[in-house]
């Protein structure tokens, strides 16, 4: 399996609009960062999209991606689900409605947002949608078993997401015990980091990281999330354990 990273930065992005701090100046392609999402590719070629957020259409062209079999959606928040209206060329070229995995919240919140979409008398072109609702128990999709992990988002429960061996977490700011052991010795770990040691209520920052880290063991963590205060992506690599990288959009791995 494959996992591509097609956005690494927070909420806002990097650049952020009208910044003049340094990291949103940077040259660096590593240092421009769309809104966090992934996806993954199984073994049969199937494509698993996880979240779905204002940079979707710029994301899937500057990947040379055409297709979502389905999509996972960590939480409610817009930076997760506001584009899923540039769905509609593929749901049109598929001929079916895509499915959405989510909690029951969740779909409510999405279903609030995107009226048009679950109505029964669509105007033509409109995107469909079929939300499935999930919990705390492993569900499969195509062939491939899936194993939520719940996260708290400041006082938000929402999702993360374990493949295999590897795990998906964005927009954490605590993890309760049991739900850790889901994730020890893990081939790799994907979790937010928002900044480097300003302490933020609803992300986890780098020192906290390390130390979630060292508990968990992972052979390999990628660090996304992250917010221009940072610092530059070749910093962060530098500042980082070796088994620790700061993930930037593009980068694929294989697990």
């Amino acid at each position: 399996m494959k996992l591509k990273f097609l956005g690494t930065g927070t909420s806002q992005g990097i650049p952020v609009i009208g910044s003049t701090h340094p990291v949103c100046l940077s040259t660096n392609p590593k240092d421009k960062r769309l809104r966090s999402s992934v996806m993954i590719t199984d073994d049969e070629g199937k494509k698993i999209l996880i979240d779905c957020g204002p940079d979707f259409r710029q994301q899937m062209l500057t990947n040379q991606e055409s297709n979502v079999d389905a999509l996972l959606i960590t939480h409610e928040h817009n930076d997760h689900v506001i584009g899923l209206d540039d769905l509609r060329p593929i749901i049109f070229q598929k001929r079916k409605d895509i499915s959405i995995y989510c909690l029951p919240r969740v779909g409510k919140e999405i279903k609030d947002r995107f009226p048009y979409a679950f109505t029964e008398d669509k105007y033509p072109g409109a995107p469909s949608f079929e939300i499935t609702e999930i919990g705390n128990e492993p569900f499969i999709i195509e062939n491939t078993e899936i194993t939520p992990i719940q996260v708290i988002h400041y006082k938000l429960p929402i999702l993360g997401y374990k493949f295999k061996n590897l795990a998906y977490i964005t927009d954490a700011s605590f993890i309760s015990e049991e739900e850790q052991e889901k994730l020890k010795n893990l081939d790799v770990l994907i979790i937010n980091c928002l900044r480097k040691d300003e302490p933020h209520v609803a992300h986890y920052i780098l020192p906290e990281i390390l130390e979630l880290v060292e508990k968990l063991q992972p052979k390999t963590t990628y660090l996304t999330h992250i917010s221009n205060r940072f610092g530059f992506h070749d910093e962060i690599e530098a500042m980082t354990p070796a088994n620790i990288h700061p993930a930037h959009d593009g980068l694929e791995i294989e697990f």
